[in-house]
Order: structure tokens, then sequence, then C-alpha cells
């Protein structure tokens, strides 16, 4: 993500306060990869999930967010996708669009490691509550939610809303912002926690700012690439 800012603001410094907050989902795919079937299947439009290296971007035609993945398939003129990295948001992308989807063999193990037990156990305990998940997750655990979203469309389904009990089947920490916006309804998690993510902290946000580290540098031969993969899904919004 980091990479992916500094890529569509080349005038502006991006810092990334902890070297190594990576994304282990974006680490289950590299450039070498999707080129070696490329080059067997030519005929495939590749789409690199936004939580994908920059390098991945580089070499695929065009990006998507959890989202706006449905949308960039279908802005496709090809019936033949392969979906990179992600196989779970890659296997909802096929039920939305009713494309063919080759599906990379990658996951978020922080949405792969909800399971049917922890919902229908929340569940029993919380009867009025809805289940909203992320698409990231499998798909028995979707399939059994009443909503399927990306944290921002989770958070416009909470608002509007008439439930005000939800099972949020995502990274525990976004309860916190769910709260902010609504403080009169209830969240429960699924307890789940993204390692990369929880890397980062207040603190290191401040040393990063005091010290300018780190700063993220993407070579240009990779960086003029990736934007037009990007920049083909920022005409898709």
């Amino acid at each position: 993500m980091a990479e992916t800012a500094a890529i569509l603001n080349p005038c502006k410094t991006v810092l990334l306060p902890d070297r190594y907050a990576g994304c282990g989902l974006a680490d289950m795919a590299t450039a070498q990869q999707v080129n070696e079937i490329k080059k067997k299947n030519p005929e495939l439009k590749v789409v690199s999930y936004i939580n994908s290296s920059a390098e991945v971007k580089a070499v695929t035609d065009i990006c998507c967010t959890s989202a706006n993945a449905v949308d960039v398939v279908n802005s496709l003129n090809s019936e033949m996708v392969l979906f990179v990295p992600d196989r779970n948001l890659g296997s909802y992308v096929a039920e939305k669009s009713g494309k063919m989807i080759q599906l990379w063999d990658g996951y978020c193990y922080v949405h792969e490691q909800i399971s049917i037990d922890d919902l229908i156990i929340l569940k029993k305990e919380h009867p009025k509550a809805a289940i909203i998940v992320h698409p990231e997750c499998p798909a028995p655990v979707r399939h059994l939610a009443d909503f399927i979203g990306s944290t921002s469309q989770m958070s416009q389904f909470v608002k509007n809303s008439f439930h005000q009990e939800f099972i949020v089947g995502t990274e525990d920490n976004f309860i916190h912002r769910l709260k902010t916006d609504n403080h009169d309804k209830m969240f429960y998690p699924v307890h789940t926690l993204c390692e990369g993510m929880n890397a980062i902290s207040l603190e290191k946000v401040k040393r990063s700012l005091e010290t300018m580290e780190y700063k993220i540098r993407v070579p240009e031969r990779i960086h003029a690439k990736a934007k037009i993969a990007l920049d083909k899904m920022l005409k898709v919004l």
C-alpha cells in the first residue's frame, strides 16, 4: 500500500514507520511467477489486487481494490482472468461476475483463519447481530454472512442498517472505526489480527515523521509500468 501511495503521488514523500510492516498476502506472489503463467497463457488478462507488490502490479493488466474488484473484472474484454494473489477475493469476484477466473493460491491469513464455527458461536451468543464479512474470507464464511464488502462498504452498511448489533468478520481493529462512527451500536470481533498492521504504533509514526524514515522508493522501471495498471483501475472507479 505504501508503494501504491508513492507511485500515485510521485512528488510527495511516503513514509513507512516500520520497515518490516509488510503484508503476508502480497508476499505470496512474485512478478516472475506471474510472468511464467502469462507466457503459457497469453490470452489471460491479469488483475492484481492492491495488496500486491509494485513488481507484481507492473506485470499485470489492471489493479483492483476489494471495493471495486467486481467492476474491474467486468470492465475487461475477456472471459479468461488471472486474479492475483488472493484466492478468496478472486472466488468472490467469480461468483459475482460469472467470469472464469484462474485463482492464485494466495490468501490473507487474517481472513483465512476466520471459520464458520467462529461465526456460529458468536451468532448463538448474539442472535440479533448481523454478520458482516470481508470478501477475503473463505467462501463458506462468506455464504453465512448477511453482508459481504470491503471495510468502506461495511462501514456504509452498518451506518444505514436497522440492526443494532454486528459480528464483524475482518481484522479486529476495524471495530474501533465502527464504534467511533456508530456510538449507539454494538460490535463483536472474531479475534483475528494482522501482525503487519499492528507493527505500526503512534510512537513509530512520531519517530518516522521526526527522522523522515523509512522513505518508500519504487525504481522508475517498475514505477512506470505499475502506474499504468493503477491508472486503468482508477478509470473504472
